[in-house]
């Protein structure tokens, strides 16, 4: 019997540190730019970034069917991946940042539909496809707090051609400009879907769900996205920024939130219920903090979505390991504060990444509670897809590693087009106006980068 050939091992080059997105604007151009980066610098939220792009192959998902280099598949995007990060597993390299190569990209909220057989969810018009992932063998990944980057590949040929690219001469800044924008919702609906939501949960029906409004306008011919995210890291810094050039989509996204994380043993979840405006004064800045951690109906929605996740990742985790060591923890960003919650587990053995995304997509904090109503509700009042929005942003590592966001705080470029969303959890104790200054206050920074 012929032995099988020896999996390829990662190569590792230590390489130039520099600010992750000065070296995507040496790579802008280049086919497929991923960049995860932690702009908002944290010793282990903000800890790690990565960068990548000329993939080795591509996968799609539209209107439920899954494309591999552009060739219609018989499996699911699901299958698909699991078999191929089945055939090409790597032990992590401890010590180093843990993307060492795999499949990254962005899986849409609608995605959630294909995971969810039994929900009533309508077609709408897709704004982008369901799901763009490609596979880099070569990536660069930075760790923030030593200060220091490494590339990984499996070719050396390949880490010195990538190293050649980080030296190119950075793109110029263009014109991140967009003006014009319309909602889907006047003043006036948003606030009856308000309280449309809140008879819901008076009925019985559902605990919360979270309600958002997409505003979208033209895009003009000399807009450039990557200098709108280079704004917009600068206006609002997040630990779970990236920027997607996919071609015909691009993404720009400030998401301070994390849906999971998983190093193959252990799971994160880092679900995000309760917000305030930031104040410039700080005496008043401080008021808001103290009226953000006493309040009743903040507390009382963190605490509900952190019931789903519990119930989320129960399904994929030993028995007795899932946990909750923070519970409405303070957080606080460029332009508001946040109460976010932390849930831990276990993963179950023989289970992976795959597993894990199919028990929690898409996250409870920007769906509700029960989750699948909550999804059909918000289906029926918001009228339209969301697209990337609410979906996440993240990878798949052969090592087993994953991490996604949720992407809040993002802008999706497509079909000529810009899309922002913003929303909020509504519960039985919700003001419709005081939740339509919300979903404003939610994506303030991202209107002033796009601002002239």
């Amino acid at each position: 019997m012929l032995d099988r050939p020896a999996k390829p091992k990662t190569i590792v080059a230590e390489t130039l540190y520099l600010e992750p997105a000065n070296v995507a604007a040496r790579l802008c151009g280049e086919k497929n730019l991923t960049l995860l980066e932690s702009v908002m610098r944290h010793e282990h939220l903000g800890r790690y970034s990565f960068l990548a792009c000329n993939p080795t192959q591509s996968l799609r998902v539209e209107k439920g069917a899954a494309y591999l280099d552009g060739v219609q598949q018989s499996l699911t995007a699901l299958e698909i991946l699991r078999k191929n990060l089945d055939t090409n597993t790597q032990e992590i390299i401890s010590g180093l940042p843990p993307f060492q190569g795999g499949w990254a990209g962005y899986i849409s909220y609608e995605f959630g539909k294909s995971l969810e057989a039994h929900s009533k969810l309508p077609d709408f018009e897709t704004l982008c496809p369901d799901l763009i992932l490609h596979r880099y063998e070569t990536v660069l990944g930075f760790d923030h707090l030593q200060q220091r980057a490494w590339i990984f590949g499996q070719d050396e040929a390949e880490i010195a051609k990538f190293e050649k690219l980080m030296k190119r001469k950075p793109a110029a800044l263009g014109s991140a400009i967009v003006e014009g924008w319309q909602s889907n919702f006047s003043h006036a609906e948003y606030e009856n879907a308000v309280a449309q939501i809140v008879e819901y949960i008076l009925a019985g029906d559902i605990f919360q769900a979270n309600l958002t409004q997409c505003f979208s306008a033209a895009v003009p011919k000399e807009f450039d996205a990557f200098s709108l995210f280079r704004k917009l890291r600068d206006k609002n810094p997040s630990t779970f920024a990236a920027y997607l050039d996919f071609g015909d989509v691009k993404i720009a996204s400030s998401s301070p939130e994390r849906l999971i994380k998983s190093d193959g043993a252990m799971v994160e979840a880092r679900p995000i219920k309760g917000t305030r405006k930031r104040d410039a004064d700080p005496s008043r800045d401080a008021e808001l903090i103290v009226e953000l951690q006493a309040s009743r109906k903040d507390r009382a929605e963190n605490v509900m979505i952190v019931d789903l996740l519990r119930n989320d990742i129960s399904r994929i985790a030993k028995p007795g390991s899932v946990k909750v060591p923070v519970l409405c923890g303070l957080e606080s960003y460029a332009n508001v504060h946040h109460l976010v919650s932390v849930v831990e587990g276990q993963l179950r053995d023989g289970l992976t990444q795959i597993d894990l995304l199919k028990a929690v997509f898409p996250g409870g904090s920007i769906t509700g509670a029960p989750k699948i109503r909550a999804m059909e509700i918000i289906a029926e009042l918001e009228r339209q897809a969301r697209g990337v929005y609410c979906g996440s942003i993240g990878y798949l590592g052969f090592n087993g590693a994953c991490d996604f966001n949720i992407a809040i705080r993002t802008a999706l470029f497509a079909g000529g087009k810009a899309y922002v969303q913003g929303g909020g959890g509504i519960t039985a104790r919700s003001q419709p106006a005081a939740e339509y200054d919300e979903s404003l206050t939610k994506i303030a920074r991202i209107m002033e980068a796009f601002a002239p």
